[in-house]
Parts: structure tokens; sequence; C-alpha cells
């Protein structure tokens, strides 16, 4: 099994007796019903119901521990901080290093990447001397699957959890109760409104554009890059906009390469015919 140190993670830790509650009404996953041993996404949103933060949340001894990009681990420290009030929580960094293994013989003491099983196995510890792979491995295995991430395809404060594919992932529990935006996201659940989606690009020849080249189709903007791998990509893409290009018979180009666009894997939402 591939075993990639993560550098740009990190780990913040919610810890005492009041963690469940206090998370529970905070962010879009059931921290509730979160199993031992899984890594479960999840994100903490805006009022008006965009990703601030998305992160992967672990049950740990005293509380939960939530793998996030580390660039955004002390905002999103402070932010919980702000939302104690009288919880019984406390909200600190841990000096614990993430990887990330895929394949075979994971370790038993990584947690199931709780979006998709193919994206493999977790691991936190204070040093993890055993990993033989490269991030950049890792960020391909994911770019490959069409798993998106935070800061790479969709920049914070900006999208919506459906259109960074958390509705597909596990990462919102439309069945649990209030927690910041959850009106919003709700409300687009049930009216079906998301019309922008990250999915997969392949490029017919050569390496992938750089992030934020804008994808087009004839004269229509239809969206722009995100992460890429190789010949493997991510977008984020209005499906109506791409719909039309299809039925039109137009090459789609990402930073004027072309490419043909894909419907994840995992996906269950409507695709242009």
């Amino acid at each position: 099994m591939p075993l990639a140190l993560l550098p740009d993670r990190a780990i913040v830790a919610v810890t005492g007796p009041d963690a469940s509650s206090f998370l529970q009404g905070l962010v879009t996953c059931n921290v509730e019903t979160l199993p031992e041993g899984e890594a479960r996404l999840g994100a903490l949103l805006s009022p008006q119901g965009k990703i601030l933060f998305d992160f992967l949340v672990s049950r740990a001894p005293d509380g939960y521990r939530l793998d996030v990009a580390r660039d955004r681990a002390p905002d999103l420290a402070k932010r919980l901080t702000l939302y104690k009030l009288r919880a019984r929580v406390a909200v600190e960094a841990l000096p614990l290093a993430v990887a990330a293994g895929w394949g075979e013989d994971a370790p038993s003491s990584a947690l199931r990447d709780g979006r998709l099983a193919a994206l493999g196995r977790r691991l936190y510890a204070p040093e993890i001397p055993a990993a033989d792979a490269e991030a950049e491995a890792y960020a391909a295995h994911r770019i490959a699957l069409g798993v998106p991430e935070g800061g790479a395809d969709f920049a914070f404060g900006d999208a919506f959890p459906h259109e960074a594919l958390m509705d597909q992932l596990g990462g919102v529990d439309f069945k649990k109760g209030c927690y910041i935006g959850q009106e919003v996201v709700s409300r687009m659940q049930h009216r079906g409104t998301a019309r922008t989606r990250i999915v997969p690009l392949a490029y017919r020849d050569g390496e992938a554009a750089p992030a934020g080249e804008t994808v087009t189709a004839g004269e229509r903007s239809l969206g722009q890059t995100g992460s890429g791998a190789g010949s493997r990509g991510l977008a984020s893409l209005r499906i109506d906009r791409l719909g039309e290009a299809l039925a039109a018979g137009e090459v789609v180009r990402a930073g004027g390469r072309a490419v043909e666009v894909e419907k994840p894997g995992f996906a269950t939402f409507a695709w242009p015919a």
C-alpha cells in the first residue's frame, strides 16, 4: 500500500464533555453517528451556506479530531473557539503528522476515508517514518477518482457544499438538526438548484491545464479548472451550459486544451445526455 505523508494537512482537536453536541450544532456532517475507525467529510459553513472550512472528522478517546488544510487550521481553531460560549469544550492544534494510504494492506491504526472507499485510509501519528510515496502521488490518486478538495478545487467562502460534491461524498447529513448554513443547503437539496458541480476532465493530448484556467465550449464559458495531475484534472462547471454545448456538438476546452468531461463514478446527480 502506498503511504504518502501530507505536509499540507494538520489536526485540530475538539475535546471535552460537550464536544459531540458542540460540533453537531455547527458542522454539515453527523458526528453523533460517526463510527469508530472512520474519517468523515464535513464542513463549517458561513450563514449563507458557503464552505469556510472542509475537513475529515474522526473520533478520539476524548472527543474528535479534524483533519484540515494546514494553512486553514489556525483560523478553524479560532472560529470554533468563538462559538464555544458556555460549552465545555477545548479546541487546540495537535502536533500530529497526517498521511494517506491507498491500495492493499492498510495499517490497522489507519482510519477509513468516509468519502470514498477507493481513496483509502488516513493515518495520524507524531511521526510517520513508513511513508514511501510523495504527496503528489496521493493528489493524483484523488484527482483520478474525481474527489475535490478545498483550496485546490474551490475557493473557501465561495462554494456551496453541493458544488463541491459534499452531498455525494457523505459530507452533508440532510436528516440531522440545525447547523450553520443548514437552511440554504437544505433548500438547494430539495429544490435541485445546484447548477454548478466539480467534475473530472480527461485531457485529449498532453498535461492538465493549471488551476484557474477558463473552461469553454464555442462562445460559452462553462467554468474554471481546479487541480490537475498528468492528463487528468478537475473543474467547476455549469452543468446546464455543458449540456447545451454537448447538444450543439461543441468541443470543450480547458485553458485552450481539448478535454472530455466526465461524470464522477460515485455521483448520482443528473447528467447531460
